[in-house]
């Protein structure tokens, strides 16, 4: 199993330092990828998330690095890790300049990005890049089309209902071609959206029924939809952390210590999960993060 980390762009422990420390430690303990993410702003008010009842989004969001120009920096300290957001809220930027700045990346990187995309769910965000949130599920199809197409042979050209590009130079074209496309997606029709149009899926993991299952129902949707649902990539995102001791009664999936964590990688064998993409860095000793991705990556291979 593949394993991936989230760099610490918010909360406690973000800053250039220790993303770059970070980032250079999971490539020398073997880790396939670092992670990315994207949140315009933290809205005063108080708003619902997911269905919940309205609060304050949490404090982490208070400060985030932007991602591409995150993972450019790691780009340039770092030589096989894949580099991957999970996700950039695609609909709140034009695709031909979301399309070049991975492009960019890419080059600068020698073919190693994973374009992480969603959809977004704050208002506020969408009110704040003047994009209406009407354009959520018909505009992502869209915007995948529009950058495939900028990534594709001069002239590049797209005619839709929501972008328009007249037949023109763009470049660079990336060292992939293309660049894979992940969909982060919770919601029947996001699954079935990314089974249809995306090179992989970017579930969140809560529990290993529900991630089974998801992940079942994505490669089944991509095998009627007439792809190859083999060739495609599953990374399940854990938003749990990693803790020192093991957790007892009402372990969290993926949650615990690192050695109770790789029990839950194993059973996911032959599950249809490619990578686990652990989320978590959040407590503010980044001297005790760093020892615990070393323990859980030894723990894995262990039980691989």
């Amino acid at each position: 199993m593949r394993l991936g980390v989230q760099l610490p762009t918010s909360g406690a422990l973000a800053g250039p330092a220790n993303i770059a420390r970070v980032a250079k430690e999971a490539e020398r303990l073997g880790y396939d990828s670092v992670w990315t993410y994207e949140r315009l702003l933290r809205p005063m008010a108080e708003i619902s998330m997911f269905g919940a009842p309205p609060a304050r989004i949490p404090e982490t969001y208070r400060l985030t690095y932007e991602p591409l120009e995150t993972l450019s920096y790691v780009a340039g300290m770092t030589e096989t890790v894949k580099l991957g957001t999970s996700v950039i809220d695609a609909l709140l930027h034009p695709p031909i300049v979301l399309a070049r700045r991975f492009a960019t990346l890419d080059q600068l990187s020698g073919g190693r990005v994973i374009a992480g995309l969603g959809q977004g769910w704050m208002p506020q965000e969408f009110e704040a890049a003047n994009v209406p949130m009407k354009r959520m599920g018909a505009g992502m199809d869209e915007v995948v089309a529009a950058m495939r197409a900028c990534w594709g042979p001069d002239p590049a050209e797209y005619q839709g209902r929501f972008y328009k590009i007249e037949a023109s130079e763009v470049n660079p074209k990336p060292v992939q071609q293309p660049i894979p496309v992940l969909f982060g997606s919770t919601t029947p029709a996001g699954i079935a959206r990314a089974a249809r149009i995306a090179d992989g899926f970017n579930p969140i993991a809560f529990s290993p029924e529900q991630l089974t299952e998801t992940v079942a129902t994505f490669r089944r949707l991509a095998t009627e939809a007439g792809r190859d649902a083999a060739a495609l990539t599953v990374v399940a995102r854990a938003n749990v952390p990693l803790t020192d001791d093991p957790i007892g009664e009402g372990r969290p999936f993926l949650g615990g210590s690192p050695e109770q964590v790789a029990e839950d990688v194993a059973r996911l064998e032959g599950s249809g999960v490619d990578e686990i993409l652990v989320a978590s860095i959040r407590q503010t000793d980044i001297d005790l993060e760093l020892r615990l991705l070393d323990r859980l990556r030894k723990a894995v291979d262990r039980t691989a």
